[in-house]
């Protein structure tokens, strides 16, 4: 039998009535919304940016009304503020989707055909979950007495945020030379942000069996925000430093860069959603009867399988597509602004360009992303690549070779420069030694 706390003395009655004459006021915008989703059927895609983002803060604020006053420790009112916050959560990841699609013709993607298709079922189903709640709300509202508003919202209410007008391009905001260090900079970024999804990435639609397995142990509301924070950042630093302006004209490069900060952004934004409602209120129940009751309402109104394989198989999936297909974009970028440069340094004394010299050569060019190159006599080798460097130490030791030529981003040659004058980190019988501070992130 389910036990509830003895130690608190229930309100005074003038508290509840305080509580009582309030909620229709917190309540009301919420319930308009809900009875629009509710009303006539609406076409596919009808719900705009301006509806997501009535219902998103009104629902918002209706569910923070009701958890100052205890509502998740309380029988009567829990179910009620669960399905806010139901709606509230499917609100926010199908404005997320919506902001998508509404700009996905000016990010200028490629292969994204096969996207809009599945991003337009994703919306599809994210309206279905809304549609299906929405009467379920209206009843729970009964039940506690709650007055419908009698004004209503009506389609001319929420209008699309797009026209076939567009304000004439009258600021330049094509690059400048100024700029070159903020792009190196960022393209760069990015490209580590890359190197750190490696652990999350896949390129494979998983089965139910498998997404349950990595949620929320691998892939979970913590992790995916910490990721769309990060590329939250490059999409703001590009705003600032890069390109100020809109989509449609400009370095076409750059804004396609920008393009993919953006759906990459806008996804990891929809996933982190859908994780938070599926963790929150579909997945970790607690032990009490109230709350396994409430979660087994919802999972009857929602469908976990069908929102983890939207949240898995369709955001996250895309989000592996455009981060793999971005890192080619972004190295491009990276290669036609970096400041190159050449340096010549020994070889490692006693053993060469074997194992250890190699690896480390190579992760200091993976770590900034730029292009450089081994050169040795007329053969020159892909520095980033341990087996090239490799190569290039057998070539060097056969012919006896005692300095070699490094070209190319000169933030990368004045690293290795440093690594070159501590024998690439190793002593003369082949042993570690600890490496200078200026390398601390080879570690």
């Amino acid at each position: 039998m389910e036990r509830h706390p003895t130690s608190a003395p229930p309100p005074p009655e003038r508290d509840i009535a305080a509580f009582a004459a309030k909620v229709p006021v917190f309540s009301n915008d919420f319930l308009k919304c809900v009875i629009f989703i509710a009303g006539p059927e609406h076409p596919q895609g009808a719900f705009t940016q301006k509806f997501y983002s009535t219902l998103a803060s009104s629902s918002t604020l209706l569910e923070d009304f009701l958890d100052f006053h205890g509502a998740k420790n309380n029988r009567t009112w829990y179910y009620f503020r669960e399905l806010t916050a139901t709606m509230r959560h499917i609100g926010l990841a199908s404005n997320f989707q919506k902001h998508i699609s509404n700009r996905l013709q000016y990010y200028d993607l490629p292969d994204s055909a096969e996207f809009e298709k599945d991003a337009a079922a994703a919306l599809d189903f994210l309206n279905q979950c809304l549609r299906r709640a929405a009467p379920v709300v209206l009843d729970e509202a009964k039940r506690l007495d709650l007055h419908l508003p009698a004004e209503r919202f009506r389609d001319a209410d929420f209008p699309s945020l797009n026209t076939s007008t567009m304000l004439a391009f009258d600021i330049d905001d094509e690059n400048k030379d100024q700029q070159k260090q903020h792009i190196v900079k960022i393209a760069s970024e990015f490209l580590n942000i890359l190197k750190s999804f490696d652990q999350i990435k896949f390129y494979e639609r998983y089965s139910l069996a498998e997404i349950r397995a990595i949620i929320p142990d691998k892939i979970n509301e913590v992790e995916i925000r910490r990721y769309e924070m990060l590329v939250h950042n490059l999409q703001s630093s590009f705003d600032t430093y890069v390109i100020q302006g809109g989509f449609r004209f400009g370095n076409r490069k750059l804004k396609q860069l920008r393009g993919f900060f953006s759906v990459i952004f806008h996804l990891f934004q929809m996933v982190g959603r859908l994780l938070h409602f599926y963790e929150r209120h579909l997945h970790a129940a607690g032990y009490k009867n109230t709350y396994q009751r409430v979660q087994e309402q919802l999972a009857a109104l929602i469908d976990p399988a069908r929102l983890l394989d939207c949240t898995i198989n369709y955001g996250l999936y895309y989000v592996c597509h455009f981060l793999a297909l971005g890192k080619e974009h972004a190295r491009m970028i990276l290669n036609e602004n970096i400041e190159r440069s050449s340096i010549r340094v020994g070889v490692p004394q006693k053993l060469g360009f074997h194992s250890r010299p190699s690896l480390l050569v190579a992760k200091i060019v993976q770590h900034y992303g730029g292009q450089v190159e081994l050169v040795v006599g007329e053969d020159r080798f892909d520095a980033s690549s341990v087996l090239d460097m490799q190569w290039a130490g057998g070539k060097i030791q056969k012919e006896n070779i005692k300095d070699v030529l490094f070209e190319g981003d000169a933030r990368t040659l004045k690293d290795i420069e440093i690594l070159a004058g501590v024998n690439y980190g190793e002593d003369l019988m082949g042993k570690g030694i600890p490496l200078p501070k200026e390398l601390k992130y080879l570690k």
